[in-house]
């Protein structure tokens, strides 16, 4: 149970500082969400692994690192920490955000920002969190927050950002807003699961 309460703990306030800091128009969003996520996942990896992010516990489950039934539970969890935090903030903020692609992006742009960018997530998670090679680290936290802090400033203004299905889901239920939650879908879970067929590859000796 502690493992669930953690993932719906770090998950509500990684997309609480997401609501936030985009309704206020604030240029330092992704500083602020590459923080948030940095110290929540050291807030909770001794505990959950800190994934806060469904395509990161779908990683997680085809590298092997966490059962079927947790990956499953650990998403639950998360969405609903993800529409918790999308109520608060638009409480806060008196309005809802949207998580959509920018004005002059294409669907395929989007979903390709979408892919690679939870891949690299998913990539870096996997090998500072879950690799023998870097056991009892003390940079696994920085490495995954910097990693959606470049993410954001990067991919942002072509896909929107989320690079995790329950950031789009939290404020695009709360906010009515679902013709494009698809891409929010397909390319973090595609994403996620390359990183962990790459991560296969490249660390045979993990699976020895």
């Amino acid at each position: 149970m502690k493992n669930y309460i953690v993932e719906f703990i770090g998950t509500f306030f990684l997309v609480l500082v997401i609501g936030l800091t985009v309704a206020a128009g604030s240029q330092f969003a992704p500083i602020a969400i590459g923080s948030i996520l940095m110290v929540m996942v050291y807030m909770g990896g001794h505990i959950s692994g800190a994934h806060y992010n469904p395509a990161v516990s779908l990683a997680c489950l085809l590298r092997g690192v966490i059962s079927g039934k947790d990956a499953s539970i650990y998403m639950v969890s998360q969405i609903l920490g993800a529409v918790a935090a999308a109520v608060v903030s638009g409480f806060l903020a008196g309005k809802n955000i949207t998580v959509a692609p920018g004005d002059t992006a294409t669907v395929v742009q989007a979903l390709v920002v979408e892919l690679l960018f939870t891949f690299a997530l998913a990539s870096v998670v996997l090998n500072v969190a879950t690799s023998k090679d870097h056991e009892n680290n003390s940079f696994y936290g920085f490495a995954i927050g910097f990693t959606v802090l470049a993410a954001a400033y990067a991919g942002g203004p072509i896909s929107g950002g989320a690079f995790n299905p329950a950031v789009a889901i939290g404020h695009n239920v709360i906010s009515g807003a679902l013709g494009n939650i698809w891409i929010y879908l397909a390319g973090p879970f595609a994403g996620g699961a390359l990183a962990a067929t790459v991560f296969r590859i490249t660390n045979p000796h993990e699976f020895s």
